[in-house]
């Protein structure tokens, strides 16, 4: 049966239709990934641009082409045909096309097929999203839209690119794994506080898994004494419906006490004497050093100062790996304050225009390399080894399997400088110096 309208009916739709289309309050630009149009938000794009060179970064996932120079900044570059598994369109003459995203204080440089043009539609015409608009995980698309007789899937790039705030707590060194940047935690079961007189046991248990679920910190013999004393003092601080963790705030806050001295930061006078003073004399001249887990390079600079100091004729080599791609990236060229610099690195500065940096007798000492440490190590038998609170943020399997390749590549009588906070057996390994800190040699 026809529906029929009166002449004020049809007038006001059209009226409301109109002031829908004028209403143009969310732009984007479009492009085309494998023959379909996509689309992403304006305000998250800081240019458009061509490039046919990058430099390739070893160990990096598939998708990542590399990292480029853009006007003095090292950018990452994601290839997201590669990352959401689609053909690629070779171009003949090499030149990729490149969306520039910034996203909250980051840039990322991203190859797509084609870059169309900027659409504005009208924010309340955007749909749900659906699995039979597109060929990618429906959890990185935040809408589809028609404009003009052509259908726009909408990316969400705050999803794909933007860590939750748990894993940028996560100590440097450890890949999260998968294609997805975005990896938040799985939720903790809820569980009723236990009666007091089980309270030890129970929830002893139960804080212990929690912390691997939480923050993937492993209790092992690595860490086990650190974690009952600091259960012990825990329980004392709260009440019993406190004592549990319930979210990844209580169990950073469970874990404050555990981390190494200067973490993310240049190894302070006090710290530094301390691990001088641990380092042996070597058999010799040729020293060769493995830095893992080294963030944006305050550790490894740190280290390499102080290992120019105590051995000042020694041939020395460090290798120094991080996944944090920005960070690896952008460390043999970071400039400081003299200010900020502890006062046993100052000898090893330069001055330049920008400000200080170290000078060349530190960095050709050392090799910065994307890498993450479970994927295998291609480098030589060593004489230190440096991987300060890396092992317990592994499950207990990856722990063992890193220490069998610490054993294999470090050279007997070889020094290892773990966490303040882990201790290893005394079976295979000779305790040198205990706090702050924790070195052991090899037997």
């Amino acid at each position: 049966m026809a529906v029929i309208k009166d002449l004020a009916t049809v007038n006001a739709e059209l009226q409301e239709q109109k002031e829908r289309v004028d209403n143009l309050d969310f732009k984007m630009i479009t492009f085309s990934l494998a023959g379909k149009d996509y689309g992403v938000d304006i305000m998250n794009v800081k240019e458009i641009a061509k490039a046919d060179k990058f430099t390739y970064v070893p160990n990096a996932a598939s998708f990542v082409r590399g990292v480029y120079n853009l006007r003095g900044d090292i950018i990452p570059i994601i290839d997201l045909r590669i990352f959401f598994h689609l053909p690629t369109d070779k171009k003949a003459d090499g030149q990729e096309n490149m969306l520039i995203l910034r996203i909250e204080d980051r840039v990322y440089g991203t190859i797509v097929d084609k870059i169309d043009k900027v659409v504005g539609i009208n924010s309340s015409t955007i749909q749900p999203p659906h699995p039979i608009f597109g060929d990618i995980n429906i959890k990185f698309i935040s809408g589809v839209v028609e404009k003009a007789g052509d259908l726009y899937i909408i990316l969400d790039v705050i999803r794909i690119f933007t860590q939750s705030e748990e894993e940028k707590q996560k100590p440097r060194g450890i890949e999260t794994g998968g294609t997805a940047f975005y990896a938040p935690p799985p939720a903790v079961p809820e569980q009723r506080p236990a009666p007091k007189e089980e309270l030890s046991d129970s929830t002893l248990s139960f804080v212990r898994d929690s912390l691997f679920t939480l923050r993937r910190f492993a209790i092992s013999p690595l860490n086990e004494r650190w974690f009952r004393k600091r259960f012990n003092d825990w329980v004392s601080l709260k009440s019993q419906s406190e004592v549990q963790l319930s979210n990844v705030n209580d169990a950073e806050e469970f874990l404050m006490s555990f981390y190494s001295p200067n973490t993310d930061a240049f190894w302070d006078d006090d710290y530094a004497a301390a691990v001088k003073s641990a380092l042996p004399d070597m058999p010799s001249n040729s020293i060769q050093v493995w830095n893992l887990g080294c963030g944006k390079g305050y550790e490894t600079y740190s280290l390499a100062c102080i290992l120019k100091s105590r051995y000042p004729d020694g041939h020395l080599k460090i290798w120094a790996n991080d996944n944090d791609i920005m960070g690896i990236s952008s460390a043999p060229n970071m400039v400081f304050d003299l200010d900020d610099v502890p006062e046993y690195s100052r000898g090893f500065m330069s001055r330049g225009k920008n400000g200080y940096s170290f000078n060349q007798s530190i960095k050709d000492v050392i090799f910065f390399e994307y890498h993450d440490v479970l994927n295998g190590n291609v480098i030589p038998e060593v004489d230190i080894i440096v991987a300060r609170d890396l092992l317990s943020f592994m499950s207990t399997q990856d722990q063992e399997k890193l220490m069998g390749e610490f054993s294999e590549k470090l050279k007997k009588r070889g020094v290892i400088i773990l966490g303040r906070n882990e201790e290893i057996s005394p079976d295979d390994w000779q305790p040198i110096a205990k706090d702050p800190v924790s070195a052991y040699m090899r037997n």
